[in-house]
């Protein structure tokens, strides 16, 4: 049994609690998954200062981690790099994980985020890793993550995956935040396409790295 290590990089409880409900499809796969909050991090992950001031709470984290693999939990990956070289163990970031995933349902894939700034910070990431021309939209929901783990807000999720369907030609949609997978099934049975939650997305990659025993880039 392998041990995967979810690790939320904010300090929202209500986040962490979602992100294990999202997760019921993995019980009884064989290894146990633990999802943990960072206690002193923002309550949400929503400007790049934000992004700034987890790294090194993550590293930290990570660093005393006794785990087989270990997935960060935020849609911006924040510090993946640096985390990934200061590591042994393999480590995914679920907005990766979420891309290479889309990558393998459908040609163009759109994006719900939580507000602007993250619009912003997806667009930059997705060129640094040269997966750009794959996207044709990204749109908001003009919310903080305080306000979404207090809201359901499936209806509005499903008006913007209607729009990147119809309007900009998606035919694989993402939900760009940790906080939306218990929506993605109800979601996926009203668009019609596939829906990925990048929580999940990142587990199953995790599942696999410590399955065939891969070995992350650091010391």
């Amino acid at each position: 049994m392998a041990e995967i290590l979810v690790i939320n990089p904010n300090s929202s409880t209500a986040v962490t609690r979602s992100m294990e409900r999202c997760l019921g499809p993995f019980d009884g796969n064989g290894h146990r998954i633990r999802c943990v909050e960072l206690g002193d991090a923002p309550p949400g992950i929503e400007t790049d200062e934000h992004v700034s001031q987890v790294i090194p709470l993550l590293l930290d984290t990570v660093g005393s981690a006794r785990a087989d693999a270990i997935v960060i939990s935020c849609f911006s990956d924040p510090g993946i790099d640096r985390i990934r070289a200061a590591t042994p163990l393999p480590v995914t970031g679920i907005a990766e994980a979420a891309y290479l995933a889309a990558l393998g349902l459908g040609k163009r894939f759109g994006i719900v985020s939580l507000g602007p700034s993250s619009i912003v910070r997806h667009r930059r990431y997705l060129e640094a890793l040269k997966l750009e021309r794959r996207l044709v939209g990204d749109r908001s929901l003009d919310m903080t993550i305080v306000e979404l783990v207090a809201s359901n807000v499936v209806e509005r999720v499903a008006h913007i995956g209607a729009a990147l369907r119809d309007e900009d030609g998606a035919d694989v949609v993402i939900l760009g935040c940790a906080g939306l997978g218990t929506y993605r099934a109800a979601l996926q049975a009203e668009l019609g396409l596939p829906v990925i939650d990048p929580v999940q997305a990142g587990v199953a990659l995790a599942c696999t790295h410590a399955e065939l025993r891969y070995v992350g880039r650091g010391r």
